[in-house]
């Protein structure tokens, strides 16, 4: 289906699992104390893959959450001056840091080689149409597992996503993904009671991403970059590798209306297009999207994302009940009103690897896989719909649909040539 059907792959693609999540478990660990009897090995050894700044930091966010009980031991980027700033930064972790040159990788099969260290504790933070090949991998190899949000860019890389997840229930593997808010005391604490009735039965959400551009790498000002690498490293504006960026960056905001919910979306008609991003260096994909998603019970989700400079921004979400309104992030205006201080809150960063870690020890490992990849799915199904016009129904999308942008991550082994997908145009690019 123009840019979706031809499917090519990004690197950041990982999968979900069953058993999601709940508020209360969350609030839960902000409580604190030390670690329960270690679960195998006293230390969780961490393997990096994907050592991007966002890779890079997780880690050091990884090591403040575990202290002396991490220590960063493998590193594995598809770039050689990735892993190098990845290496030069964590050394500075001292006795944290065990990283030696035999056990660092770069290429297409680095991730392999990275699991067969002994890492405990895998870190995925490639671009996200690699991940499900990733994660897939880690559980195989009996890791715990960190992986950045969004987790895959097509349908079938949600099914692997899914099925991977129900490995790791079955192995007693941790997985937890870097939708933050889940941690985030602001968003426990008053989605605690929105979940309590605070402002009735929940109508209507408003949820939002909208902001200026974002970086972007010229194939003319890197000419000594094949086509494969260019797209690699200017990953965000290619679908097979970022899912454009409604998923890759508005999941957070579907994620929350999931949240608040407790359920997903049973369809969504979503509109989409490319008014600014005209150069090339842009690739295929849009710069807004306006989604109507209809939820079980006649609840409706209005959803914005736009990356476009010299507009009005807005990130957040709004919940509408019968008997008050709330900000889900930190306010309600119902039955009783709250706001919340905030002060001396945890790192919400930190704060989701110190949930991992605590339930790994205590021998309670949480997976959200479920709940992570429902919510790129959401991404994915209203990006569907944008790119070709049509209304798309969630248990469609995650049955019957035959797009697979998958294949090229899994099938991707050298730096050669690779044609830039069409920008997909709606009532001509079909649905697959």
């Amino acid at each position: 289906m123009g840019s979706e059907g031809k499917g090519t792959i990004g690197r950041r693609d990982f999968l979900k699992t069953t058993a999601g999540l709940g508020a209360a478990a969350v609030a839960g660990s902000f409580l604190g104390g030390s670690f329960g009897t270690a679960q195998g090995n006293d230390k969780l050894r961490i393997g990096l893959i994907g050592c991007g700044g966002r890779g890079n930091g997780t880690a050091h966010q990884a090591c403040e959450a575990g202290g002396e009980q991490m220590e960063v031991y493998a590193l594995g980027d598809l770039f050689k001056d990735r892993l190098d700033g990845a290496f030069n930064s964590l050394k500075g972790r001292g006795a944290q840091f065990n990283v030696t040159p035999e056990r660092c990788f770069t290429g297409f099969d680095a991730y392999q080689k990275v699991l067969e260290t002994g890492v405990n504790y895998v870190i995925l933070a490639t671009p996200p149409g690699f991940r499900p090949v990733h994660f897939k991998a880690a559980i195989e190899a009996g890791a715990h597992v960190f992986m950045e949000k969004p987790v895959a860019v097509c349908p079938t890389g949600v099914r692997q996503m899914l099925e991977a997840g129900k490995l790791a229930t079955e192995r007693q593997l941790g997985v937890v993904a870097g939708t933050q808010r889940r941690h985030q005391r602001s968003y426990v604490e008053t989605i605690k009671r929105l979940h309590g009735g605070a402002i009735g039965k929940i109508q209507a959400m408003q949820v939002y991403w909208n902001q200026g551009g974002l970086w972007a790498h010229s194939h003319e000002d890197h000419k000594d970059w094949s086509d494969v690498e260019w797209q690699i490293r200017n990953w965000l504006y290619f679908t097979w590798v970022s899912g454009d960026h409604i998923v890759e960056q508005h999941v957070h905001n579907l994620d929350v209306a999931n949240w608040v919910l407790q359920n997903h979306p049973t369809d969504v008609v979503c509109l989409g297009g490319r008014q600014s991003r005209t150069d090339a260096r842009f690739g295929h994909i849009y710069d807004h999207f306006a989604a109507d998603f209809n939820y079980p019970d006649g609840v409706k989700v209005l959803s914005m994302c736009r990356q476009v400079d010299g507009c009005e921004n807005n990130v957040g979400e709004h919940a509408i009940g019968a008997e008050g309104v709330s900000g889900p992030g930190g306010w309600i205006r119902g039955k009783e009103n709250y706001g919340h201080k905030g002060d001396g809150d945890p790192d919400a960063y930190v704060q989701e690897h110190r949930d991992l870690i605590e339930s790994i020890r205590a021998g309670t490992p949480l997976n959200e896989t479920q709940q992570v990849t429902e919510s790129t799915l959401c991404a994915i199904m209203a990006r569907m719909s944008a790119y070709t016009g049509k209304k798309v129904a969630w248990d469609w999308v995650l049955n019957e649909s035959k797009l697979d942008l998958l294949s090229r991550a899994r099938d991707l082994a050298d730096f050669g040539d690779l044609a830039v997908d069409e920008v997909a145009v709606p009532g001509r690019t079909p649905l697959v």
